[in-house]
C-alpha cells in the first residue's frame, strides 16, 4: 500500500558550492530514498533549497566587498545547476530569500509568540565596539567549553558537534576585528526547550525512536540528560528575517529558526505550482517526515524544531533523522574555509558523463555510522574493480553476446536446469534484501547488495559458458542468454536509485522502460522471448592513473595556495641604521649555468655573471625550476655575504627571491634588462 512520504535535505549555506562531504552526508543517500519511495508506488514530496540567512554570507560578503544579496545569488545559481546536472531529484529546491519563505517564517514566529509560547529578555551579549556590531554566531569564535576546540564559533563546535551560544566561549574573539569583545544589554525572543522537555522525552526516549540510527540517538538523549535550556530565536543582525513583533526593529529571526521552516514554505511553493494542496504533507498523521542532515545538524532537527512544530500545534512531527558522520577527505577534515575539499562543480568538469561513478564511490564510502575517507585511490578501486569490472563487464557480455548469437533478439529459452532455477528465483528475492537495507537507511549495504546481483550474474555466466556450448548445445545456450538477460533487466531497474544515469542507460540498451521494482519480485519474466535489444556500449570507463594524478596534484596545489593565503606576515625585524643599509651590495646579474646538486631536492648551483666576476652560487630553488629555466634569466645578487659551505661546494652570494600565494618561488629582478654589474639602491 502506497504512502506519503515528505522528504527534507539540509538547506546548504549560500557561501561557496557543495561539495562531496555535502553529498555523501546527505543529498546522496536522500535521493536514494526518494528514488526507491517513488519507484515503489509512494507519494513522495522531496524537499530542499538554499539558506541564504546564515551569518558565513554575511562574513563572506564583508570578505568580498558585495551585498550578502550578491553573494546568495551566485551561489543559489551554482548550487541548483550543481544539483541538476549531478541528478538529485527534488521536487522542489527553494530559497529562503523567497518572499513565500519570509511570510511563512514569519506567520510561524507570530502564531508562537501569540500563544505565548516564547520568553522576551534582556540579556547580555557579545559585542565588538569597534565594528559597532553584536556577535551572533559565526561572527564570534574562542575555546569550546567542553572540548577545548580553539576555533569553535559562537553557534556550534565543528570539533565536538556541539552547539554554543556565543557567551558560551572561553577567550572570544570578534571575527570581523580580532578584537576582544564586551558585554551590552539587548532583548531577545527565546523558546523555552525546558519547557518541551518532557514531551521530548516522551516522544524520543520512551518512544519509538530507538530506531533512529545510533549515532542520532545518542546525542538527543546526551542533550536530555544534560537538560534543556531556553534558546533564542532572534539575533541583532541586519541580514535575514525581520523579526514581526514590537521591539523588533533591528532584529532578525535566528537562521535555525527561520531554515527548517524552509521545509514548510518550500513545499508550499511547489505545492502551489503543481496545483496541490501541501497541507497533507505537513499535517496528515499519515505522512511520513524523513530528515537527511549531516551530524552537526542533529540537535537542530531532533530538538529545536520538533519544539517548534509542538509548540505550533498543527504540525506532524518527523519519524526519522538518519544523520551521517563527516567525511574527510585524504586523511584531513574537509574543510571550505581552506578549500580541502572536492567541489561537485569542479568534478562535473573533470569527470563530465560520470556522475554515478561519484555517487557509488560515496554510497559505498558513506560515513553512515563513523567519520569515514574518501581517497581519490579509492575512487578509482570502486570504478575499475566493482563498476567496470563487475556491473559492466556482466552487462556487456550479455549485450555483445545477444547481438552476435541472436542478432539482438532475446532467444527462446528451453528446459530450466536447477541453476536456471536457482537463478531465477534470486533473481526475485533481490528487491527485497535491497528494500530491507534501505528501509533501515543503510545505503552502503543496499549498493553492495545491488553489486551482488551483477557478482550472481558473472558468475552464471563463468559457470554455464555460453561462448563455448554455442558450437555444440544451441538450446542449451539460448536458455542461458535467456535467464542471463533476465538478470540484466533486473539490474537496470534496482539500479535507478544508486545509478540512475546507469539506469536510463541500460535500459535503452535493452529498450525497456516498464519494468517497476515489484514486477522483479513477481514476474517470472522481465525480458520475453522475441524482444529486440539495441547495440552494447560501455556503461563505465577505466579510469587512468594520471587522471587520479592530477586530481591529487590540484588538491596539493589548493593546500598550498591556502597556507600561503594564510601564512601570517613576518613582523619587522630589529631597525637598522642607514649606514647598515648601505654596507648592503645588491647587483644585477645574469646565470650562465645551472645544474641541479646531486642527492638533494632543493638546490641547484648556479655560475652568475655579476658584472664583477663569475661565481658559484648554491640556491635553494630547485622546486620551483628546472636548471634549464633559469639559465639566462637576468637576478639581484646579493654580492658581498660572506662565503659559505653547502654540502661541500662554496657559495659566494644569494639571489633574491619572494613566494607566490601558491608556494612558488618567483625572482625579484630587474622590469627591463640591464648591464650586469649594476648596483640596486
Amino acid at each position: 500500500m502506497s504512502k506519503r512520504y515528505t522528504i527534507t535535505a539540509a538547506l546548504p549555506y549560500t557561501n561557496g558550492p557543495i561539495h562531496i562531504g555535502h553529498l555523501a552526508g546527505v543529498y546522496v543517500p536522500a535521493d536514494i530514498f526518494a528514488r526507491y519511495k517513488r519507484l515503489t508506488g509512494n507519494d513522495v514530496a522531496f524537499i530542499c533549497g538554499s539558506d541564504e540567512h546564515g551569518v558565513p554570507i554575511t562574513i563572506k560578503a564583508k570578505k568580498e566587498g558585495v551585498t550578502p544579496q550578491d553573494i546568495v545569488d551566485k551561489y543559489h545559481a551554482i548550487i541548483k545547476k550543481s544539483f541538476i546536472d549531478f541528478g538529485i531529484t527534488f521536487d522542489n529546491y527553494s530559497r529562503t530569500s523567497a518572499k513565500i519563505h519570509h511570510d511563512t517564517a514569519q506567520e510561524f514566529f507570530k502564531t508562537l509568540n501569540d500563544k505565548g509560547e516564547f520568553i522576551e529578555e534582556v540579556t547580555e551579549q557579545l559585542y565588538d565596539e569597534e565594528a559597532n556590531q553584536f556577535l551572533a554566531d559565526r561572527f564570534v569564535t574562542g575555546t569550546c567549553p567542553k572540548c577545548g576546540n580553539e576555533e569553535a564559533y559562537g553557534d556550534q563546535c565543528e570539533s565536538c558537534g556541539s552547539s554554543l551560544n556565543a557567551t558560551d566561549l572561553i577567550n572570544p574573539k570578534s571575527a570581523i576585528t580580532g578584537n576582544v569583545p564586551t558585554l551590552k544589554e539587548t532583548k531577545h525572543w527565546f523558546l523555552p526547550l525546558d519547557k518541551h522537555e518532557a514531551f521530548l522525552r516522551e516522544w524520543i526516549l520512551k518512544g519509538h525512536k530507538k530506531d533512529w540510527k545510533p549515532n542520532v540517538y545518542g546525542q538527543v538523549k546526551s542533550w536530555l540528560d544534560d537538560g534543556l535550556r531556553p534558546r533564542a530565536v532572534t539575533r541583532d543582525l541586519d541580514w535575514g528575517i525581520p523579526v514581526p513583533a514590537p521591539g523588533g526593529e533591528g532584529k532578525v529571526l535566528y537562521v535555525w529558526f527561520d531554515a527548517p521552516i524552509g521545509y514548510i514554505s518550500a513545499t508550499k511553493e511547489w505545492a502551489e505550482r503543481e496545483g496541490k494542496d501541501w497541507e497533507p504533507y505537513w499535517k496528515d498523521e499519515d505522512t511520513k517526515l524523513v530528515h537527511f542532515i549531516g551530524k552537526d545538524n542533529i540537535v537542530f532537527h531532533c530538538i529545536i524544531f520538533p519544539s517548534m512544530l509542538k509548540a505550533e500545534g498543527s504540525y506532524i512531527l518527523p519519524d526519522n533523522v538518519p544523520a551521517n558522520e563527516f567525511l574527510n577527505l585524504e586523511g584531513n577534515k574537509l574543510s571550505t574555509s581552506k578549500n580541502w575539499a572536492v567541489w561537485l562543480p569542479d568534478y562535473l568538469e573533470d569527470f563530465p558523463n560520470q556522475q554515478d561513478v561519484l555517487r557509488y564511490a560515496l554510497t559505498a564510502n558513506a560515513p553512515e555510522s563513523k567519520d569515514n575517507d574518501f581517497t581519490w585511490k579509492d575512487f578509482q578501486a570502486r570504478n575499475n574493480n566493482e563498476l567496470v569490472a563487475i556491473f559492466g563487464n556482466f552487462i556487456n557480455r550479455v549485450v555483445v553476446l545477444t547481438n552476435k548469437y541472436y542478432e539482438g533478439v532475446v532467444p527462446e529459452a528451453g528446459e530450466f536446469s536447477d541453476i536456471d532455477n536457482d537463478t531465477l528465483a534470486a533473481i526475485k528475492a533481490y528487491p527485497a534484501v535491497i528494500e530491507s537495507s534501505i528501509e533501515r537507511y543503510r545505503f552502503r549495504e543496499a549498493s553492495q547488495e545491488l553489486m551482488n546481483l551483477a557478482r550472481l550474474g558473472n558468475k552464471y555466466l563463468a559457470d554455464e559458458e555460453p561462448w563455448k556450448l554455442i558450437k555444440t548445445d544451441e538450446v542449451r545456450t539460448k536458455t542461458i542468454m535467456f535467464v542471463a538477460l533476465q538478470i540484466a533487466s533486473a539490474l537496470a531497474t534496482l539500479s535507478e536509485p544508486f545509478l540512475p544515469f546507469t539506469s536510463t542507460k541500460l535500459k535503452g540498451i535493452l529498450n525497456v522502460d516498464d519494468n517497476s521494482w515489484s514486477d522483479i519480485s513477481t514476474k517470472n519474466i522481465l525480458l520475453s522471448a522475441d524482444h529486440k535489444i539495441g547495440k552494447g556500449e560501455l556503461l563505465f570507463s577505466k579510469i587512468e592513473d594520471k587522471t587520479i594524478e592530477m586530481q591529487l596534484e590540484k588538491l596539493e596545489t589548493s593546500k598550498k595556495e591556502n597556507e600561503a593565503a594564510n601564512k601570517e606576515i613576518e613582523p619587522q625585524k630589529d631597525t637598522i641604521t642607514f649606514d647598515d643599509f648601505t654596507m648592503l651590495d645588491l647587483r644585477v646579474g645574469t646565470i650562465l649555468e645551472a645544474e641541479k646538486m646531486p642527492k638533494t631536492k632543493k638546490l641547484l648551483i648556479l655560475k652568475v655573471d655579476t658584472g664583477i666576476d663569475t661565481r658559484t652560487i648554491v640556491s635553494g630553488i630547485a622546486e620551483s625550476f628546472t636548471p634549464e629555466e633559469v639559465v639566462g634569466k637576468q637576478v639581484t645578487v646579493l654580492v658581498n655575504l660572506a662565503p659559505r659551505a653547502l654540502r661541500g661546494v662554496e657559495s659566494e652570494g644569494m639571489i633574491l627571491m619572494t613566494e607566490t600565494p601558491n608556494g612558488k618561488l618567483v625572482f625579484v629582478n630587474p622590469d627591463t634588462a640591464v648591464k650586469n654589474g649594476s648596483q640596486i639602491s
